[in-house]
């Protein structure tokens, strides 16, 4: 009779070492997820250190923030030209409507110049772009018909870590960028959950994060 009830112990405490290892497995799984919440915004942010290029790059967006970025940075000798993107809507739409619509990239450059920036310096890039993969495919053949080595982009904080991922998977052999975020972005890396437009700037970075080491399966509506 002592056999079935020391297998019956030996079970007993089997089965609680278990469920303790399972506790304390996902306690620690929570920790980590608590942590990667917590510190998301901040590995988001990946700027690099300034040095001597070819061009500053506005990137469209978050106007006038990149172009009043780009002020100081050829203000202070990094550059000799300061080259803008042009997204393809909504002028396009606008234009098709009959409305007169100056583009984004239009406005981008009279904040160029109204902070110093003579015209001459100043470059529209075609063709139009959709979004930031064609961007980057813009600027790659620029950069490589100007014969440079490399350009300083200019993009949002949370937008830095995906201009370099997308950067490295299209058009790292044709140059080097350095990102850089406009310093007068208001997105909080330590605390973006509190406001819908911090948490908005995580989720969508997020999602093309994954769309990029997926290989882009993911395509824009054009």
């Amino acid at each position: 009779m002592r056999w079935p009830m020391i297998r019956n112990q030996a079970r007993h405490l089997y089965d609680r070492g278990r469920a303790r290892t399972w506790l304390v497995a996902s306690l620690l799984f929570l920790c980590l997820g608590l942590l990667c919440f917590l510190r998301i915004g901040n590995w988001l942010v990946r700027e690099d250190p300034l040095r001597p290029s070819t061009a500053i790059v506005v990137l469209s967006g978050a106007m006038p923030e990149r172009a009043l970025e780009a002020t100081e940075i050829y203000h202070a000798g990094l550059a000799p030209e300061v080259w803008i993107t042009q997204p393809s809507e909504p002028k396009q739409t606008m234009t098709t409507l009959g409305i007169p619509f100056d583009g984004e990239e239009e406005y981008s450059r009279r904040v160029l110049m109204k902070h110093g920036v003579p015209e001459r310096a100043i470059r529209i890039l075609q063709p139009p772009i959709v979004n930031t993969a064609d961007e980057m495919n813009t600027i790659a053949a620029t950069l490589e018909n100007a014969h440079g080595l490399s350009v300083i982009v200019v993009t949002s904080k949370a937008h830095t870590r995906r201009v370099h991922g997308l950067w490295n998977r299209l058009e790292a052999r044709r140059g080097q960028i350095i990102v850089r975020a406009a310093r007068t972005d208001s997105f909080d890396p330590s605390h973006w959950w509190r406001t819908t437009h911090d948490a908005l700037d995580v989720v969508r970075e997020f999602l093309g994060l994954l769309n990029v080491w997926a290989g882009l399966p993911l395509k824009p509506t054009r």
